[in-house]
């Protein structure tokens, strides 16, 4: 694959060279630029600012971040957020009602968890335990002994306190979290 380049001959030369994707090409071009003004009031600008212009013009983007901070630090400028347009009425109005506190949320959904037990409990929990979990005497057993243990997750508030009031009448400690 090749690539033919040509300069226009009107910027005083021509250059036509047919380059192979590899080559990479390297052309040194006058710059014939000149600043136009277009409906400006004044027919010439300040030599000295025209001087510092193009030596701006002239800058990489690091250096210009560079110059940029600097300015800000000698002349003391403060870094400030410019509101747009559209978000400006709607803080106006923000600002002018009081603030209404958030409605907190409840919790809908809980986890029951077993903390503890009374000892002399334990077999009424290991039944009720089965029964909740359906789980065999044996499974219940050691899912009681391992406790604080969660029982059952993402029950609903009246179910939760369903739970938590058998468990508690026969002597668990629960907690719903």
């Amino acid at each position: 694959m090749s690539l033919s380049v040509a300069v226009r001959p009107s910027l005083r030369f021509a250059a036509s060279r047919v380059v192979s994707s590899r080559q990479v090409v390297k052309a040194t071009v006058p710059c014939i630029c000149q600043a136009i003004r277009h409906n400006s009031t004044s027919a010439e600008a300040n030599p000295k600012i025209s001087s510092i212009v193009d030596q701006i013009s002239g800058l990489t983007l690091l250096e210009t971040a560079d110059l940029v901070a600097l300015l800000k630090s000698r002349l003391n400028i403060q870094d400030i957020a410019i509101p747009s347009a559209a978000a400006a009425p709607a803080a106006a109005d923000a600002s002018a009602a009081e603030p209404e506190p958030e409605p907190v949320q409840e919790k809908t959904m809980f986890n029951v968890k077993l903390e503890s037990f009374e000892t002399s409990a334990k077999p009424k929990i290991i039944k009720e335990v089965k029964s909740l979990l359906g789980l065999n005497l044996v499974e219940s057993k050691k899912f009681v002994e391992s406790a604080p243990k969660i029982l059952r997750e993402n029950v609903t508030k009246e179910d939760a306190e369903k739970i938590k009031a058998t468990l508690e009448g026969l002597g668990a400690k629960i907690a719903l979290e």
